[in-house]
């Protein structure tokens, strides 16, 4: 179930791992243990996890993707977390990593990292 006009402190927790694989499940297990500490440890409130197989660079042909798209335009989400950028697009893709970043940020809502290095540092997209 997902909130109505939460505020900027609402987040969805954004989880694209490689599919297939037998390291699969303990990876994903990872970004949503991470996912959820980082958003406790900010002070944001989950609302939801939106889950995506790895593999397709366009964000937009991803369904859980264009589900985040519905969150931010439906302003149910200030936030957007996901462990590191390569989650959104790959780094051979990363003009439509900015161009998702960007499309979020135009919607009010900002990405924010969880894996450690990158929290730690603050970065935000």
């Amino acid at each position: 179930m997902t909130v109505r006009n939460p505020g900027p402190r609402a987040a969805v927790l954004y989880v694209c791992v490689e599919r297939g694989t037998e390291t699969e499940t303990g990876a994903a297990h990872l970004a949503e243990t991470e996912g959820r500490g980082f958003a406790e440890a900010c002070g944001l409130s989950l609302v939801e996890i939106v889950t995506d197989a790895y593999g397709e660079p366009d964000p937009c042909r991803r369904q859980g993707w264009r589900h985040i798209r519905e969150l931010a335009v439906s302003a149910v989400v200030g936030v957007v977390i996901t462990r590191w950028p390569v989650s959104i697009a790959p780094n051979a893709a990363h003009d439509l990593r900015h161009r998702e970043v960007q499309w979020l940020q135009d919607h009010g809502v900002r990405v924010q990292y969880s894996w450690a290095p990158m929290a730690e540092r603050g970065e935000v997209s």
